[in-house]
């Protein structure tokens, strides 16, 4: 795993796009405080601007994807995409149908040879039976997180993120009594977190899937900006009453590896629900 895919110009010029409708490369170099001449080869160089920004006639640029809650355009680049109370309101089967479609939009390959369509349910119901558990367990209602399914991110040749799920936890705000600091938007009290989630159906853990678990990490991280810090998980939906760490090849760091029915423990560990 790439320990950095963008400099931090190019992770703030980013961002700052994607948070915006619409800025000028002018007010994007007196924001941040870079000269003109390296915004522009920032512009015109960067591969994330190159695949995922675009500018208009009027010079002002746009990101496809918002680094806003909801995030703006993400859904374009899903088979599903919702809410989780969208997500657990639709019937299974009218779920796959639309997952169906929308991968046929975004060009997944639907071939059916090896069992895809059963492992699009096997993920719908272990999906379905977290957010029972989160229920179950007293954890913040999570109707209104971002859910993505098969997301694929691959405009260009610069830029691939795929993931079989993404779930988008928005940052907590800040307490209402917080004290005001010299900033208008104070921190928020939680920052968000984006679950990378890899899903196989087997029992045991294999180190190719580890990695590729992982391997997206980075390039989420600037595609979806500060505000959220982005966790990958590895799902083996034939295991039981199994959570652990496994780590990436050719590096300290670890991907947590869960059953279906100890999938919640993954988000417990960094929303502290269950403490």
């Amino acid at each position: 795993m790439p320990s950095s895919v963008a400099d931090a110009n190019e992770r703030a010029i980013y961002s700052l796009i994607c948070s915006e409708d619409g800025v000028r490369a002018r007010d994007v170099a007196r924001r941040l405080g870079i000269d003109r001449t390296t915004v522009n080869r920032y512009l015109y160089a960067s591969p994330f601007v190159r695949d995922l920004c675009y500018r208009d006639d009027a010079y002002l640029w746009y990101g496809l994807i918002g680094q806003t809650v909801p995030h703006h355009g993400l859904g374009e680049f899903c088979g599903w995409y919702g809410t989780v109370g969208e997500f657990l309101a639709q019937d299974r089967d009218a779920w796959l149908g639309e997952l169906k479609r929308g991968c046929a939009r975004i060009g997944r390959n639907l071939n059916d040879t090896r069992g895809l369509f059963h492992s699009f349910l096997d993920t719908h119901d272990a999906m379905a039976s977290l957010f029972s558990d989160l229920r179950q367990l007293g954890a913040p209602d999570p109707t209104s997180w971002e859910l993505c399914f098969e997301l694929r991110i691959r405009r260009a040749r610069h830029v691939r993120i795929y993931a079989d799920v993404l779930l988008l936890v928005p940052p907590a705000p800040a307490p209402a009594d917080a004290p005001a600091g010299a900033s208008a938007h104070p921190a928020p009290a939680r920052p968000g977190y984006a679950f990378s989630l890899e899903f196989k159906m087997k029992d045991a853990i294999d180190q190719a899937e580890v990695d590729q678990a992982a391997k997206y990490v980075p390039y989420l991280e600037v595609v979806l900006g500060p505000t959220y810090n982005v966790v990958a998980a590895l799902v083996l939906t034939s295991a039981r009453d199994l959570y652990t760490h496994a780590r990436i090849s050719r590096s300290t760091a670890e991907v947590s590896v869960a059953s279906g029915d100890m999938l919640f423990n993954v988000l417990d560990e960094y929303l502290g629900f269950l403490s």
